[in-house]
C-alpha cells in the first residue's frame, strides 16, 4: 500500500512539475506572469485532455494552504498601527465593493440567465469576490504592494476575506436544505468569529512571541521553519474549526508578529512553501476547469465571463473614483480586481449544498471564474500604457536623456539629494531620475533638473545615457533592488561602478555576492554618529569613543560575514554587544568594552 502510494506520488508529481515548469517559463517569457502558465498547465494534464494525474479536488485541499501562507506573510508585512490606519480603506472601501458589486452580479446573472432571485444571489455575491491568491503575488512581483495603490487593493482582498462569513450566514438564511436548519445562526457565528479573532491575537503575544523567542535564544533555523509553519496551520486550524476562512486566521496571526525581531526570519523561512503551494493552487484550478460545460455553453461562459470583467471593472473603477483616486489608477484597479477568485469555488459548493442551485450551475460558473482569472494578465498587458500614463494629467515630463553625465542617480529623495549634491561639489556631473512627480515639481524650485522615469529599467538606464556612466546610484526608499537586477545593470554596463542603498542588515545579506561595487546601509551611518554624541554627552573619552566604534564595526562585519556563510539571520548572535548588567550614567565607573567573544544580546537585530 505504501509503496503504490509513493509510486502514485512520482507518477503524478513529474509530468504535473513538467508541464508547470515548461508553461511558467513560456508564459514568463512573454510577459503573462506565472498564474496563467499554472492554469494552461493544469487543464493539460488534468481530466479533461492528457489525464495524467489523479482528482484535482484532492490536490486542491492541499494546494489552499499556500493561500493561508501568503496571507501570514502579508500579515508580517502589516503591524496592528498599520493596518488601523487602512481601517478607511477596509471598511469603507472593502464593503461597498463587495455589497456593489455582488448586487449588481446578482441582477445580471437573474435577468441575462433567467435564474431565481435566491440563486442568482447565490451565484452573484461569490463572484464579487476577487483572487487574492493572484493579485497579491502580482502586487509583490510589481513591487506595488506597500504603495498606496497596493494598499487599496490589498484592503479590498483583506474584507472579501471577511466577508466569507456573512456570505455563508446569507446562502443559509436562503438555503432549501432542511438540514441546514439546525447549524448555528448568524449572529453566534459571528461571535465566534470575533472571538476567534481575540483569542489568536492573545496567543500571538502571549505565546507565539516567547515561543519565538526561546527558539531564538537555541539558535536553531530547524526550528523556526517548524514553529512557522505550526502558526499558520493553528491559526487556520482554528478558525477552520468554526467554519470560518482559514487564510483570515493565518492572516491575524501574520498581524500578530509584524513588529516582533523575528519577522524577517519568518518571512525567509515561509516563502519556499508558499511559492510550492500556491504553484499547486493554480494547477489544481486549471484541472478542475470543466471544458465539457464550456464546450456544450461556450456562448453563455464567454459571455458571463466578460459581463463578470466588465461589471466589476465599471463598479470597482467607479467606487475607486468615489474615493477619489485618479481615474487611470481607478481604471488598473477595476482591472486588477476584476476576476472571480477561488472562495468562489467554496460559495458554489455551500449553494449547491443548500439546494440552491444545480451542479451544471456549479460547473459553468466555475469555468467562468477560471476563464476570469487568465485574462487577469492579459488585460494589465495591454492597458498599461493607457493605466501608467499619469504624467499627462499634471504636464508632460522629461524623460532621462544622454547629457554626459558621469553619474546616473536613480531616486532623488532625501538620501539621494544628499550624494547627489556632494558629487556635484566636486565636480562630477549627475543624472537624477525619479517617478516622483510631486518631488520632481519641488526639486525643480531648487534648481535641480529630474528627469521622470522607472530608473530600474535597463533601457531607461541606457536613454539616460548608462553606456556612458562611469557611477550608477541606486538610493531607492525600500528594499527594492534585487541581485537579478544589479546582475543585469552591470551585465549591460559593465563599466560602471554600481551603488546600491540598503533598506536593512536583510537587504544587505541579499545582495552579498552580488556585481555592486558598494551597498550601503541606509541608517547605520547617522546611527553610529548618534551613539557617538550620547556617549559624549555622559562625559566618555574620545578615546573610548574611539575604541566602542571600533569595537561595534568589526563585529557588524563579522557577524555580516557569518550570516552570509550560514543563510540565516539569527546566525552569529554571540558577536551581538548584549546589555551589561548595571548602566551607567555620568560621573559612574564605565564598563571596559567587551571583547568579540562578549555576552549575547537578547533579541534579533536587522538594522
Amino acid at each position: 500500500m505504501e509503496h503504490s502510494a509513493a509510486h502514485s506520488f512520482v507518477a503524478e508529481g513529474a509530468p504535473l512539475l513538467g508541464f508547470a515548469l515548461l508553461f511558467v517559463l513560456i508564459f514568463r517569457r512573454m510577459g503573462l506572469g506565472a498564474t496563467l502558465g499554472y492554469l494552461v498547465a493544469g487543464a493539460l494534464v488534468g481530466p479533461q485532455l492528457f489525464n495524467l494525474v489523479g482528482e484535482a479536488e484532492t490536490k486542491m485541499g492541499i494546494a489552499e494552504f499556500g493561500i493561508a501562507l501568503l496571507l501570514f506573510l502579508v500579515g508580517l508585512e502589516l503591524s496592528p498601527s498599520r493596518l488601523w490606519r487602512m481601517k478607511r480603506d477596509i471598511f469603507g472601501f472593502g464593503l461597498l465593493q463587495v455589497v456593489l458589486c455582488g448586487l449588481a452580479l446578482s441582477v445580471v446573472i437573474g435577468f441575462g440567465a433567467n435564474f431565481s432571485l435566491s440563486a442568482a444571489l447565490a451565484l452573484g455575491l461569490p463572484l464579487a469576490l476577487s483572487s487574492t491568491a493572484q493579485v497579491l503575488p502580482m502586487l509583490q512581483s510589481a513591487g506595488r504592494l506597500r504603495t498606496p495603490f497596493g494598499e487599496r487593493a490589498f484592503s479590498t482582498l483583506l474584507f472579501q476575506d471577511i466577508s466569507i462569513v456573512p456570505l455563508i450566514t446569507i446562502i443559509a438564511i436562503l438555503s432549501r436544505n432542511p438540514a441546514d436548519a439546525e447549524g448555528p445562526p448568524g449572529w453566534l457565528l459571528a461571535i465566534y468569529t470575533v472571538a476567534a479573532i481575540v483569542g489568536l491575537v492573545l496567543v500571538g503575544r502571549y505565546v507565539l512571541r516567547p515561543l519565538f523567542k526561546l527558539i531564538g535564544n537555541w539558535g536553531e533555523r530547524e526550528l523556526f521553519v517548524f514553529a512557522g509553519l505550526f502558526t499558520v496551520v493553528g491559526a487556520a486550524a482554528l478558525m477552520q474549526s468554526i467554519g470560518l476562512s482559514t487564510a483570515l486566521g493565518a492572516f491575524i496571526a501574520g498581524v500578530m508578529l509584524a513588529d516582533s525581531p523575528y519577522r524577517h526570519e519568518l518571512e525567509a523561512d515561509i516563502e519556499p512553501f508558499r511559492s510550492i503551494l500556491l504553484g499547486l493552487f493554480f494547477l489544481s484550478v486549471g484541472m478542475m476547469l470543466d471544458l465539457t460545460a464550456i464546450a456544450e455553453r461556450p456562448v453563455f461562459v464567454l459571455g458571463m465571463a466578460a459581463a463578470l470583467i466588465v461589471t466589476k471593472t465599471v463598479v470597482i473603477g467607479g467606487l475607486a473614483m468615489a474615493f477619489r483616486m485618479p481615474w487611470r489608477q481607478a481604471l488598473g484597479l477595476g482591472l486588477l480586481l476584476s476576476q472571480g477568485g477561488e472562495f468562489g469555488f467554496v460559495l458554489f459548493a455551500q449553494a449547491q449544498n443548500a439546494l440552491l442551485i444545480a451542479p451544471e450551475a456549479v460547473s459553468v460558473f466555475s469555468a467562468v471564474v477560471t476563464l476570469s482569472m487568465a485574462t487577469t494578465p492579459f488585460l494589465m498587458m495591454f492597458t498599461k500604457r493607457l493605466r501608467t500614463d499619469a504624467v499627462a494629467d499634471q504636464g508632460e515630463r522629461d524623460g532621462p536623456v544622454a547629457d554626459g553625465s558621469t553619474a546616473l542617480i536613480v531616486g532623488y529623495g532625501r538620501f539621494g539629494q544628499t550624494v547627489g549634491q556632494m558629487l556635484n561639489a566636486q565636480g562630477i556631473g549627475v543624472t537624477l531620475i525619479d517617478t516622483d512627480i510631486e518631488m520632481i515639481d519641488v526639486a525643480g524650485q531648487f534648481g535641480a533638473k529630474v528627469y521622470y522615469g522607472d530608473g530600474t529599467r535597463i533601457d531607461m538606464l541606457r536613454q539616460a545615457g548608462a553606456a556612458d556612466a562611469e557611477l550608477i546610484l541606486f538610493c531607492l526608499d525600500g528594499d527594492k533592488i534585487e541581485p537579478e537586477l544589479v546582475e543585469a545593470v552591470h551585465e549591460a554596463f559593465p563599466h560602471a561602478a554600481i551603488f546600491v542603498r540598503a533598506y536593512d542588515r536583510r537587504a544587505l545579506l541579499k545582495l552579498k555576492g552580488s556585481p555592486a561595487s558598494g551597498v550601503v546601509r541606509e541608517v547605520l551611518e547617522s546611527a553610529i554618529l548618534m551613539s557617538r554624541r550620547a556617549m559624549e554627552a555622559v562625559g566618555v573619552e574620545l578615546e573610548e569613543i574611539d575604541r566602542t566604534e571600533d569595537l561595534y564595526r568589526r563585529r557588524d562585519k563579522e557577524r555580516l560575514r557569518i550570516q552570509h556563510e550560514a543563510g540565516s539571520l539569527i546566525a552569529a548572535r554571540e558577536t551581538i554587544i548584549g546589555q551589561p548588567e548595571l548602566g551607567f550614567s555620568a560621573g559612574r565607573e564605565k564598563p571596559k568594552p567587551e571583547p568579540l567573544e562578549g555576552k549575547p544580546a537578547t533579541g534579533s537585530e536587522c538594522g
